[in-house]
């Protein structure tokens, strides 16, 4: 009996210690935490082949850049699909800021079909899908620069402002 005693206490006393050898295995990887920075790249590393780089400075130095994705229907078309994944929950559909996100948030998301916004260059939309704003997030992670650029051209080429709504006459029929 005394050796049954001792044997179980050994075999507890690791467990008020939390020093099971496998208690600790999923916590230390190499994996990048959440939160921490992540590993820069190793010096004179080229990107992969075929990998879509653009370097922008800051929002200044995108205002001023010209876009090199001609409005074509085929770019409208890609921007829209894109519009639909990324845009919509904030936006809405229609651009007007009516997502259903959109509509929870203090700060409404800007009218895209605005007049103000439909002026702005493509290289400030551009700046802003990158850098992101007050409430918006960058995009420049979920978005190539081409992507981008295709949603630029769907939101100056593609997106078209909402009717008016006309008051209905009680008396006309």
């Amino acid at each position: 009996m005394n050796k049954i005693v001792w044997f179980a206490l050994v075999l507890l006393t690791p467990s008020f210690a939390y020093a099971w050898p496998w208690s600790t295995d999923m916590m230390n990887q190499i994996s990048i935490k959440p939160q921490e920075k992540p590993i820069p790249f190793p010096q004179r590393s080229v990107p992969v082949p075929g990998t879509a780089t653009t370097y922008v400075r800051d929002q200044d130095y995108a205002t001023k850049m010209p876009n090199p994705v001609q409005p074509t229907a085929e770019s409208v078309e890609k921007g829209k699909q894109l519009f639909m994944i990324y845009c919509t929950p904030c936006h809405g559909t229609s651009g007007t800021g009516n997502g259903t996100v959109g509509e929870k948030l203090i700060l409404r998301p800007f009218d895209l079909t605005s007049d103000t916004v439909q002026s702005l260059p493509d290289g400030f939309i551009f700046g802003y899908l990158t850098f992101g704003g007050a409430v918006m997030p960058s995009y420049a992670n979920d978005l190539s620069p081409t992507e981008r650029w295709h949603v630029i051209n769907f939101v100056h080429h593609g997106l078209k402002p909402a009717a008016p709504q006309q008051a209905s006459d009680p008396g006309r029929k």
